[in-house]
Order: structure tokens, then C-alpha cells, then sequence
């Protein structure tokens, strides 16, 4: 593991602040360009040796490493929710889900395959391997601190890849604390190192660019994900991207309210919508959009808002001050549209980045928040009169990452679920996330899966063997 996890040679720092209070809790290496190139130079260094461990001893570090973050959840838990904001109930919640990959990565790792097939013509064999693609860059968001480290440090080890790491700047506290917990693991040295930075261009484009890396994986937005794929496209790296999302969720007037409302207060106020798969367009049937929107109205009123620390809060801060602007101006927008407030739809006064859960209805499909992920606890209830036209709303985005979809008739499920446009579908659920499940988008929502029996399918290479057979 590099020291840099801890401090940087250069010796500067980096403030992590607290989001519930604007404050700053610590500081953190705040890691060079050089200090970027050294992570690079142990990944590679250690590669070759950690590719020849046997898979099962790579699956015996990724099962220990979740008992150990099992064991530590309330810390964990906590350390998350000061740097992150969500409720220590959420921050348990993630931390259990991010363990999970590892578990599931674990099992993988001894069910990597090949194959062995006979030519057609009967005259030579066909010997299909497959190994580690090689030293990885990863690169993972603020919003989900831990669990989207282990959705792609899991399969990585499993492969055999070594692995550069850079967290966001806002929350690298639950990563430095998970490189930690895989070193008691017995991950051998330089297989992990961890790079905490403000800069994180300068930092990164270096090593995209220098070749000796094989693959790219990023979690962020679509924007920065076009960025580091044309940087990518000069050394022809593998790479995976799942980017920004502007999930429809359809109510139809034959779904069930109740359980319409319950996943849409799971799709909506998870993480308080600073999520990529957050339900960001309520498109409701005009029958039932009134009573919808009262019952949705009613359970968001009822949150409480708060320190993620405080018993009894619901709703946490968001990340900063950047976004909560972004919110108050897409509110502001709608409303200025002609959208009606039904709750909230004002940040809180005091400390903190906190904002009121909000019901918008009567949101028109121009208003910038049909287009643009919202990122905050602001639901956006706009009718419709028909299938199609509900189709059309829900495709008329360049992002497809996941939909959701309530109705209680089985064909207009599987009917409508064929016609969506995204890589998910959450058919009468407001949550999608597994870690046994391929979780990926289409459109410009990314590029291959993260999770599920293919999941480490990303970190491998195909390599095809002909064995001459003649006499």
C-alpha cells in the first residue's frame, strides 16, 4: 500500500468538510502529478505477481475484507455520514450493500473459465483463456463513497488486476479507510494505492495517457466520462463508464398507489437523490396524478431534516454548496415555468447544505429539470394521457441508465419495459441497485456493466489458442 494513502511526499493537504456544518473535519494528502505517476509505477510493479496468485487466495482477501467491514459497520457508518452527510441509517445501509460486492467478487474469483473446442474441419483445437486485462485506473464519485469503490476494486481483485484509485475530493475518508481494512486482508502491497487529490486532471490524464495502464473505469458524470474517453482512446484502454442518469418513473392508472409512492420515496430520497439511478421524472397517469402527488406529498412533508447524526433525521445535507445552488436554481426554474409547489422547494436556513424535500406538480417537459439530473430531494410530477405518449417522455433524453415502471397489468409491464430506453428497469420497485446484478446504462448513460456474473467480465482478456492437431 503506497504511503500516499495517508500523505503525500510533497507534503500538501487537502480539507474534508463536513457537510452538515460547512466545516472542516480534517485534511487529507492532497496528492501531485508525481505523486500520481508512483501509484502507477507500484501497480505495475506489483501486477505480475498478483495475476500468478491463485484465485482462490485473491477470493480469501475479498471474503475477509468483508468480514472485517461487517464487523466495523458502526464506524464506518459514521465516518461516511461526517464526510458525506446521509443519515447514519443510509451510511449502514451502504456500507452493508458495498460489502457485498466483495463477497459476491470472492465467489467469482474461482469461476473465471475458457474453453476447449474442436475446429470445424476437425483439424486443430481451440484453447480460450482468460486473465487479468492488467493495472486499472479507477476513478469513483462522492455520493456513494464506499460502495462505489467496491463494485470495482471487488472484481479487479478477483481478476488478478493491481489498481490506482482516486476517490472524490469531497469524500476520500471511507476510502482510505477500505484500503486500510484490505491491507489486514493481506492484499499484498502496491496491488491498491489510493490517490486523494484537488487536482484531479492533472493527476489522472497522465497516467490515462501513459500506456502502461489497460483499462479505465469511472463513475461520474457524462460530461467528465467524454472527457477521459478521448483521453483513453489515445492508448486504446478498456474501459467502463457509468455516467449521469434522468430516471422516468411511470405510474400508470392501473398501478398500485401505495406501493407507487413507497418506491417512489425509495427512488426519489435515497442518498437525498444524489443519485445517478434517482427517480428524476415523475410522469404520472393524469387519472391518478392528483392522488399521487397528495400521498407523495404527505410522506416527503413528513421527513426530517437533519445532521445525518442526530437520531430520528431522515434527510441529510447535500454535498455542498454547489449543489444545493444547482437545485435552488432548478426549482426556481420550474416554478417560473408554471409548476405549482406542493411542498418544500426552499433550502433550509442556517449551517450546512441542507435543502426541503419538494413535490413539484404541473412541471412542464420544458422546465431544466426534465433534462438535467437533479441531484437533490426535489420530486418533479408531470401527467400524461396515454402509453405512447408516456413512452416518448420517458425515451426523450440522451441518457438511459434505469426507468421505473408501476402498473399492475402484467402485459403492459413486459410491453412498455421492451420499449423503455435504459440499461434498468424498476418494474413496481424503487430500487435496482444489486450487487448480483448487471448495473450499467445505454445512451450516453455509459459504457459496459459493473456487478452480476459480468461484472468481472470487464477486468478480463479473451486470449484464443490454436493447437495444431495433425499428424
Amino acid at each position: 500500500m503506497l504511503p500516499i494513502a495517508a500523505g503525500s511526499p510533497t507534503g500538501r493537504t487537502l480539507p474534508v468538510d463536513d457537510p452538515a456544518t460547512g466545516k472542516v473535519l480534517c485534511e487529507v494528502a492532497d496528492a501531485s502529478p508525481q505523486d500520481g505517476m508512483d501509484a502507477l509505477a507500484a501497480a505495475v510493479a506489483a501486477q505480475a505477481a498478483f495475476a500468478a496468485m491463485p484465485p482462490r487466495e485473491r477470493g480469501e482477501i475479498l471474503r475477509r475484507a468483508y468480514e472485517l467491514i461487517m464487523q466495523r459497520i458502526d464506524d464506518l457508518a459514521l465516518l461516511m455520514t461526517l464526510e458525506m452527510g446521509k443519515p447514519l441509517a443510509e451510511s449502514r445501509g451502504e456500507i452493508s450493500y458495498a460489502a457485498e460486492f466483495f463477497r459476491w467478487f470472492a465467489e467469482e474469483a474461482v469461476r473465471i473459465d475458457g474453453g476447449y473446442a474442436v475446429a470445424p474441419n476437425g483439424a486443430s483445437r481451440f484453447l480460450v483463456q482468460k486473465q487479468p486485462v492488467g493495472v486499472c485506473l479507477l476513478i469513483t464519485p462522492w455520493n456513494f463513497p464506499m460502495a462505489m469503490g467496491t463494485r470495482k476494486i471487488g472484481p479487479a481483485i478477483a481478476a488478478g488486476c493491481a489498481m490506482v484509485l482516486k476517490p472524490a475530493a469531497q469524500t476520500p475518508l471511507s476510502m482510505n479507510a477500505l484500503a486500510a481494512i484490505l491491507a489486514e486482508a493481506g492484499l499484498p502491497d502496491g496491488v491498491l494505492n489510493i490517490i486523494t487529490t484537488s487536482d484531479a486532471g492533472g493527476v489522472m490524464e497522465p497516467l490515462i495517457r501513459d500506456g502502461r495502464a489497460r483499462k479505465l473505469s469511472f463513475t461520474g458524470s457524462t460530461q467528465v466520462g467524454r472527457k477521459l474517453l478521448e483521453q483513453a482512446a489515445e492508448k486504446v484502454l478498456r474501459t467502463s463508464m457509468e455516467l449521469g442518469g434522468n430516471a422516468p418513473f411511470l405510474v400508470f392508472e392501473d398501478a398500485d398507489l401505495d406501493k407507487a409512492v413507497e418506491g417512489a420515496m425509495l427512488a426519489k430520497m435515497r442518498n437525498m437523490g444524489e443519485a445517478c439511478t434517482a427517480a428524476n421524472r415523475f410522469l404520472v397517469h393524469r387519472s391518478v396524478a392528483g392522488a399521487f402527488a397528495d400521498r407523495l406529498a404527505e410522506r416527503m412533508s413528513a421527513l426530517t431534516v437533519g445532521r445525518g447524526t442526530e437520531d430520528g433525521v431522515d434527510v441529510g445535507p447535500l454535498v455542498d454548496a454547489k449543489g444545493r445552488d444547482k437545485v435552488t436554481e432548478l426549482v426556481r426554474d420550474a416554478v417560473d415555468r408554471g409548476a405549482t409547489v406542493r411542498v418544500g422547494a426552499v433550502p433550509v436556513d442556517g449551517p450546512g447544505y441542507f435543502y426541503q424535500p419538494t413535490v413539484l406538480t404541473d412541471v412542464p417537459l420544458q422546465a431544466r429539470l426534465s433534462a438535467e439530473e437533479i441531484f437533490g430531494p426535489v420530486a418533479a410530477i408531470s401527467v400524461f394521457d396515454d402509453e405512447d405518449e408516456a413512452v416518448a417522455a420517458a425515451n426523450d433524453t440522451e441518457f438511459g441508465l434505469v426507468s421505473y415502471l408501476f402498473t399492475e397489468n402484467v402485459t403492459r409491464a413486459l410491453r412498455v419495459s421492451e420499449r423503455l430506453e435504459a440499461g434498468m428497469i424498476g418494474l413496481n420497485t424503487g430500487l435496482v441497485s444489486n450487487p448480483a446484478a448487471p448495473f450499467g446504462g445505454i445512451k450516453q448513460s455509459g459504457l459496459g456493466r459493473e456487478g452480476g456474473k459480468v461484472g468481472i467480465e470487464e477486468f478480463l482478456e479473451t486470449k484464443y489458442v490454436a493447437i495444431g492437431f495433425g499428424g
